[in-house]
């Protein structure tokens, strides 16, 4: 067994030729009618997403009659993930940010999370956990509560709470009775994608810090400013329990590395800001995220040194350093060594414009 869920557990199975294969195993009793529905959801999307290497795929499908009138089992065969996103993030806890590994993989969930919405399909419970390596391609998995989008519109409606707190988008939450319903559509799925790439970037989701319940207040709260620090510190890994369970001594606070610090490109940054925007309309499009620089490692474009000074600043370099530390000199030796500070600005502005006018 490889996982299991409420009504349902995932093995890994081999078949007749040794490969590798994972089987979902229902228990129908222990199903009600929602659950179920959203297998068949599931099934239903799986089979429509066919053919798609992002997605994982599914091989096939029966309900199997149980003993003595139960209702039995849904067996569900698919393709087996060797690891999740999840377990890959975990091994990496306590290294220094590597900016090629997180564009590697953050590529790949854009493209998967990009055929689902050309599919007119909101997978409404993007996590690290729901995408899978499959000899080494990143796939998309659990379609259990995503929802085709109605009537050819970009959102659906939500009748119940979805989603994974950590990753939950603002629209997600519920919120009290008499208060506009939010809609859940494609931005859904972009805010939960963000929530992922910061937590490749700092090593831990935006809002992990807080409670369930302080989660669910500063997710929707647009007064609750989320921090994008300048620089990416990694903790150093929980130490391991001993074989009687517990740590070594008594509990620590986590250990900032910070001699593995590493400056977090500013486009970056930008990326994940377009991502968790409260506002839905504000967030980039998946094609739009997929266009951005920094993801094919490209320098960011800044704007030339000159346009960046201001009126009264200019570049120098040391040929004219020199000649001005002379002339400092030679005035604080002269008879009008002994000038005012308003002189000596006056004086201080007269060489930036005079240098400025001899610059290319």
């Amino acid at each position: 067994m490889i996982g299991k869920g409420g009504s349902s557990r995932v093995y890994r199975v081999l078949n007749h030729a040794n490969e590798l294969y994972a089987i979902k195993r229902v228990s129908l009793d222990k199903t009600d009618a929602e659950t179920m529905s959203g297998y068949m959801n599931e099934i239903a999307l799986l089979k429509r997403l066919e053919g798609n290497s992002r997605i994982i795929r599914l091989i096939d499908s029966e309900v199997k009659a149980g003993p003595g009138g139960s209702k039995g089992s849904l067996l569900l065969v698919m393709e087996c993930g060797e690891v999740d996103l999840a377990r890959l993030m975990g091994e990496r806890a306590g290294l220094s940010l590597d900016m090629v590994w997180v564009a590697y993989y953050w590529q790949q969930m854009l493209e998967a999370v990009h055929i689902i919405h050309e599919e007119k399909i909101v997978h409404s419970d993007l996590k690290p956990a729901n995408f899978v390596l499959v000899r080494g391609q990143l796939k998309l998995i659990d379609f259990g509560i995503a929802n085709a989008i109605a009537n050819d519109t970009t959102n659906i409606q939500r009748d119940h709470q979805i989603g994974t707190v950590n990753y939950m988008s603002p629209e997600a939450i519920e919120i009290p009775d008499g208060m506009p319903r939010h809609k859940v559509g494609r931005p859904s799925d972009v805010w939960s994608l963000g929530c992922i790439l910061y937590q490749m970037v700092y090593g831990h989701p935006p809002f992990q810090h807080l409670s369930v319940y302080q989660k669910m207040k500063a997710i929707p709260d647009m007064a609750h400013v989320i921090d994008f620090p300048e620089y990416s510190i990694p903790i150093a890994p929980a130490p391991r329990t001993s074989s009687s369970g517990t740590s070594s001594g008594t509990a620590t606070p986590p250990k900032r590395l910070d001699h593995l610090k590493r400056q977090v490109r500013r486009d970056v940054v930008e990326g994940m800001k377009s991502c968790l925007c409260r506002g839905p309309k504000d967030r980039s499009t998946i094609p739009e995220l997929l266009e951005q620089d920094w993801l094919a490692m490209k320098e960011p474009d800044l704007p030339p040194v000159k346009q960046m000074l201001a009126e009264d600043e200019t570049i120098i370099n040391p040929y004219y350093m020199r000649q001005l530390l002379q002339y400092g000199i030679k005035l604080g030796e002269s008879q009008n060594s002994d000038m005012s500070p308003e002189a000596l600005l006056k004086e201080a502005e007269r060489l930036v414009a005079e240098l400025k006018s001899i610059q290319p």
